[in-house]
């Protein structure tokens, strides 16, 4: 019976560790740099939190530069758990692109134009929500787009994003093979233990507090 119960606890354990390896993993990567005409374009902004972190206020900011000696123009913001599209020039042409644990933060345009080229910005404000206190944090990424006719293969940072996948992959893949190795040797034990305990409980009493001599000629 206590055998049974251990390697019931130590399913349960397992599952709890595949359910959180299973969980999304956060990648920060930059955000590409060119768009092409006609075409939408995702403006990559990811802030990661560590599991702690989860419980947060999260408010963002975009804004839109023509280049480094122009005012900020606002463009987009996220508040209140709503994404809010501002008027201006991008007014109807963007689009809410992150993740619901708001650790992507990206947005698209749609419909890109050759006017859309320059500058732009992602200002995100964090408060996290604490027992005891309730901190905040901030980031700023910035984006350089330019705007081409036609599509051109950045062949190196596309092998970069793909290894990067493929190695996550990897892996969580390697980890699961060795819990579910560990979790078979350990049953194993516990069967080979249960069965010499079963073995010498079968054996009569009489045996057990009279060993049979050894046979000699």
């Amino acid at each position: 019976m206590v055998t049974q119960t251990r390697v019931h606890l130590q399913t349960l354990a397992l599952l709890i560790f595949v359910v959180h390896l299973s969980r999304p993993v956060c990648v920060d990567i930059p955000s590409e740099t060119n768009a092409v005409l006609g075409k939408s374009m995702k403006l990559t902004c990811i802030y990661c939190m560590t599991r702690d972190e989860i419980k947060s206020k999260t408010h963002v900011d975009w804004y839109y530069m023509p280049n480094k000696e122009k005012d900020k123009t606002p463009i987009y913001k996220y508040v209140v758990d709503s994404p809010v599209e501002l008027d201006g020039p991008f007014k109807g042409r963007l689009a809410w692109n992150g993740s619901p644990d708001l650790q992507d933060l990206s947005i698209r345009i749609i419909n890109v134009t050759y006017n859309d080229s320059g500058i732009y910005e992602c200002n995100v404000y964090r408060q996290f929500k604490f027992d005891s206190y309730k901190p905040s944090a901030s980031l700023t990424k910035e984006i350089k787009l330019k705007v081409k006719a036609k599509a051109t293969g950045e062949t190196a940072a596309l092998y970069s994003e793909i290894m990067m996948y493929v190695l996550l992959v990897c892996l969580t893949f390697w980890l699961l093979v060795e819990m579910v190795y560990c979790y078979r040797k350990i049953s194993k034990s516990d069967e080979q233990a249960q069965d010499t305990a079963t073995n010498y409980l079968a054996i009569p009493s009489e045996q057990k507090d009279n060993p049979a001599a050894p046979v000699t000629e």
